[in-house]
């Protein structure tokens, strides 16, 4: 096997995926890396395989959405390589991302796609002084070892285990055996000032004599310990963030701290792929423009203690999920952010959120809970006695329960409805007023610690907002898609001699109302009119004309306009209405006994038209003007055979155009497909057109598309 090759076998694929990333971060330069699964039952990212970083760094990255605004699942949703080359690109294209890992380093990631599907991705950072531009080397590294892990993936036997926690490889650094410990031991324990060398886990793994007189503290009760945890001056979460700081940039920095009660001493680490060393220097007098931190009264003694600060690793715990909060914008959003983000932070397994509507509390999202026991706790009154909720929701006291013991005391019944064995009971208030209760439980007794109750209180609050404005989006949302239906046909009318589909897809971003519109108007047995459109903008205005524009085709064509006139007199209505915003629409007059589709169109893009004789074809059609840009306009009519079995396909701009690519080739490609479908399911062929032109599913506009197929077979009276 080639140096670098991944192992054909002999060894488990975990192993091979984790020799595979590391493998790659030697050929990169990276100092960090990760390597994510897709767990295909949520599905969820996850993250497997983490070289260079402690385990608990990456507590908020382990169990990633596919939908989460994070350069990996970026990486694999696009298929492309992402490269973020400084922090501020971080902080402009990733600002959740930024906020939680706020140094200095350079990132790339990459997915794992083979032949059949995609596995997941990697990610890799360099120190901070990395280029901010990857070299074609680094990139070619990357791809090629993206692929030859996909390829690993595609040729297991069987589909790779998901693990609970991630799986830590080293990334062993070039040492010098000649030198030894003991020569360098010596070496250091003559120099005046202190050497200390901690481990990626901020664990001290060597002490020089001058370091632990420095310090203050014996070396027995420093080695093994962390520095803010063996020394409680040091216990201060400006202090931990150097050392996370050194830990991800991987570049040197320097700062300073008091040992109690006057001795300023100054901290330089300098950090590699093993760990950091640490110089200790004295400094004769405070450091220009350092603050001392506040001690207790008794801080002279070496053992002194104060109340311990909430980890850093918490506090920017806390940061991500407040930023990924902000970010909700649906109940339901609030809810998979709790279950996929909060519950794996505190460790929980459950959750139940509930929404204080007229004097009970409302389910409005569960996790980890039967239906039936839903079911039992759902719209109880907020002065129950079955559980702590409304009691807590009326106090606005969080609490805490460690076991059913502990339950039970208070509300006995409570621990036998759920089985649950531990629980968090959060009231959500804002400015006073009771919002609902958030419910985290556990399967096992969990004592809860201070920092975690210190942080659990604040995030309610938090919680609470997101819940408030959720609420308030929904109920918006639902008056929006209301709205938007009842401008719209309901159902299409059933006709002899013709099939119809049609599909109306909204962009799907913030209450906007669609201004897209489609109709079809039965004038006689074997006539019918078709009608699709586009008021420009969306908002309650271009809803509002989209119905006055529907009334008026449907007025004019029922009262036997032509095609030309139906168009003509709609726009002269819009133009007495002075409406600011044009409309382009699509009139096709469907004659099934003669086999004649007449058309005429007001700027609209053309429809396409395929039939056994002539193929598939873009019909060409000499367009008017825009519907509302004067009063004397006139619309050139288009006509042409309608043959048996002939699909006609109507659709909106949103179907075709889109930045960065070119409408003139995606119609073409529509037509295409169109004409090479053989699917005789009207309805198959309009989802399929729409995967088509937009396969990500994600549209930058409103899609609006139907179909008629003539048989002229059917109509009454009539053959072909």
């Amino acid at each position: 096997m080639r140096p670098g090759d991944l192992p054909k076998g002999g060894g488990s694929l975990d192993d091979a995926l984790g020799t595979g990333l590391t493998d790659v971060m030697r050929r990169t330069g990276a100092v960090i890396g990760g390597l994510y699964l897709i767990e295909e039952s949520e599905p969820m990212l996850r993250l497997v395989a983490l070289c260079g970083l402690p385990v608990e760094f990456s507590q908020t990255w382990q169990r990633l959405p596919l939908t989460a605004p994070v350069p990996v699942a970026d990486a694999i949703r696009d298929d492309q390589l992402v490269w973020i080359g400084s922090q501020e690109e971080m902080a402009r294209r990733y600002p959740i991302t930024a906020a939680v890992l706020p140094y200095r380093f350079a990132l790339a990631a990459a997915s794992l796609t083979g032949v059949h599907r995609c596995w997941g991705g990697i990610v890799l950072m360099w120190p901070g002084d990395h280029p901010q531009e990857a070299s074609p080397r680094e990139r070619g590294h990357l791809i090629a070892s993206a692929h030859r892990l996909a390829r690993l993936l595609d040729d297991a036997p069987r589909p790779p285990g998901i693990p609970e926690q991630p799986r830590i490889w080293p990334l062993e650094a070039v040492r010098h055996p000649t030198q030894t410990a003991m020569a360098a031991a010596d070496y250091l324990d003559r120099l005046p000032e202190g050497a200390l060398a901690l481990d990626l886990e901020g664990r001290v793994t060597f002490v020089s004599s001058s370091a632990a007189r420095l310090l203050g503290r014996p070396a027995d009760q420093l080695l093994g310990a962390r520095p803010w945890q063996a020394l409680r001056w040091l216990d201060d979460p400006a202090y931990e963030d150097q050392y996370r700081t050194a830990v991800v940039s991987r570049t040197p920095l320097s700062f300073d701290a008091l040992r109690p009660p006057d001795q300023w001493l100054t901290f330089r680490l300098h950090p590699d792929t093993s760990g950091i060393s640490v110089r200790i220097t004295p400094c004769a007098q405070q450091p220009t423009g350092t603050a001392a931190p506040a001690q207790p009264a008794d801080s002279a003694a070496p053992d002194a203690r104060r109340p311990a600060a909430a980890p850093t690793g918490r506090l920017y715990q806390v940061v991500h999920l407040a930023a990924a909060l902000t970010e909700t914008v649906t109940v339901r959003d609030v809810a998979t952010l709790i279950a996929d983000q909060i519950l794996p932070a505190f460790e929980a397994q459950g959750m139940v959120l509930s929404a204080a509507e007229a004097g009970r509390l409302k389910i409005t999202a569960h996790h980890g809970y039967p239906d039936d026991i839903v079911e039992r706790l759902d719209v109880l009154p907020l002065d129950t006695d079955l559980t702590p909720a409304g009691q807590v929701l009326t106090s606005g006291v969080p609490a805490f329960f460690a076991s059913p013991a502990d339950m039970a005391r208070s509300h006995p019944l409570a621990p036998e409805i759920s089985g649950k064995q531990a629980w968090a009971f959060l009231p959500l208030v804002i400015t006073g007023e009771p919002v609902g209760c958030c419910i985290l439980s556990y399967d096992r007794p969990h004592t809860f610690t201070a920092d975690e109750r210190a942080v659990l209180t604040p995030l309610a609050r938090l919680i609470a907002q997101a819940l408030d404005r959720a609420r308030l989006y929904d109920a918006q949302h639902r008056l929006v898609h209301e709205l938007q239906q009842t401008l719209l046909p309901r159902t299409l009318p059933t006709l002899p001699g013709l099939e119809l589909a049609a599909r109306y897809l909204p962009a799907g971003h913030g209450l906007d109302v669609s201004g897209d519109f489609y109709d079809l108007l039965p004038l006689d047995d074997t006539t019918v009119a078709a009608v699709i459109g586009d008021v420009e903008g969306h908002s309650i205005a271009a809803a509002t004309l989209m119905g006055q524009v529907r009334t008026a085709i449907h007025a004019h064509a029922t009262a036997g306009a032509a095609p030309d006139e139906v168009l003509s007199r709609t726009n002269r209505l819009l133009a007495h209405l002075e409406s600011d915003l044009l409309v382009t629409c699509l009139y096709a007059h469907v004659d099934l006994a003669q086999g004649r589709l007449t058309l005429a169109s007001a700027g609209h893009v053309p429809p396409l038209l395929h039939d056994a004789q002539h193929g598939g074809r873009i019909l060409d059609i000499e367009p008017g003007p825009p519907l509302g840009i004067g009063t004397d306009v006139h619309y050139p009519v288009t006509a042409t055979p309608l043959l048996d079995g002939a699909t006609l396909a109507l659709y909106t701009d949103g179907l075709v155009e889109s930045p960065g690519r070119d409408a003139a080739d995606t119609t073409s490609g529509l037509l295409q497909h169109l004409a090479g479908t053989a699917d005789p399911d009207l309805e198959h062929l309009a989802d399929s057109l729409i995967r088509h032109a937009w396969p990500s599913g994600q549209y930058t506009d409103d899609v609006t598309v139907l179909l008629l197929r003539a048989k002229h077979n059917h109509a009454s009276g009539h053959g072909s």
